[in-house]
């Protein structure tokens, strides 16, 4: 379930009582007259099953409520309600396959900015595969895949290419090629620290095969990156956030921009372009992924799940 609290002008408060109403999958309404002073209106709180939620919230945009008033949704941990399981019952569809097309983009727009916590998570997790190859470890290598925080992005990008949402695709490519143009160039400077002090060598890397996938990218690479688009795309939809973290142990982005820092230290060029390919395809795997796994689900909910067409 959601909880949706809108603020509306007064004259369209009756308007907005009606589409609680007359929609399935809606219970617990609530209306307080006059409680809002900024933007001033009248509040109306309601329960409203997660299948039924995007209907719902689309008829409130339309009555010009995310320009006039405020539309806000958060999910509900618990509800001890028969109201509430009837209301479920009502609406069509499955919560887990109904997707809240405002809510996903809405996280996948945050989550690809480029901020200095962004950045910090992806230079950190790079630098941490750095080690983990130099080492070599996969239990860093492993956590340092957990760390990146670059799927948000990614996911942004997907959506983006679905709805032609072109400055979203702008806005979280930008952030991808920054995040990893600053990752890369930190841990380059450290790797060339690191070797001028003789901590490494060209040699390092030679007989390091447990890690040598990372520069080896194959069809299976390709595959695994659109599985893991796929899954993590459902994880976000679907409100399962604990499925992302098999979606960042993976894929290997992280891992291969390390490894390209590590490899551009020592002049081992090769491996440059092995690292920069691996991290290519799993981006465009995880891109192409997420954008037909989202048109799918679309597909399938509006001619199945109940849910209504949206352009």
């Amino acid at each position: 379930m959601l909880h949706l609290r809108v603020i509306t002008p007064f004259q369209r408060t009756g308007r907005v009582v009606e589409v609680f109403e007359r929609a399935p999958g809606v219970t617990n309404v609530v209306l307080l007259r006059g409680a809002a002073r900024r933007p001033e209106g009248d509040v109306v709180l309601a329960d409203v099953a997660r299948e039924a939620a995007d209907a719902v919230i689309d008829e409130l945009k339309a009555l010009g409520l995310d320009r006039d008033g405020s539309i806000t949704a958060e999910d509900i941990e618990l509800s001890i309600s028969r109201g509430a399981a009837e209301a479920e019952e009502r609406a069509p569809g499955e919560g887990d396959d109904a997707v809240v097309w405002d809510q996903f983009e809405q996280r996948v727009a945050l989550d690809s900015r480029i901020t200095w916590a962004f950045l910090a998570f992806l230079v950190i997790a790079t630098q941490i595969a750095a080690i983990g190859v130099l080492i070599p470890s996969q239990i860093l290598i492993v956590g340092a895949m957990v760390l990146g925080p670059e799927f948000g992005a990614v996911a942004a990008v997907s959506f983006g290419l679905l709805r032609r949402r072109w400055r979203l695709v702008g806005t979280a490519s930008r952030a991808l090629a920054a995040g990893f143009g600053c990752a890369v160039a930190v841990t380059l400077a450290c790797a060339l620290v690191a070797r001028g002090l003789g901590w490494i060598s060209p040699d390092t890397l030679r007989h390091h095969d447990e890690v040598r996938f990372i520069v080896t990218p194959d069809r299976w690479s390709f595959i695994v990156a659109l599985l893991a688009g796929a899954a993590g795309v459902l994880s976000i939809t679907a409100g399962k956030s604990s499925a992302l973290v098999g979606v960042f142990i993976s894929v290997t982005t992280v891992p291969a921009a390390g490894y390209m820092a590590v490899a551009l230290a020592l002049s081992r060029w090769d491996e440059v372009g092995g690292s920069a390919l691996q991290l290519l395809v799993n981006i465009t795997g995880m891109v192409v992924a997420g954008a037909l796994t989202l048109f799918l689900q679309r597909s399938l909910w509006d001619r199945y799940g109940g849910g209504r067409g949206r352009t």
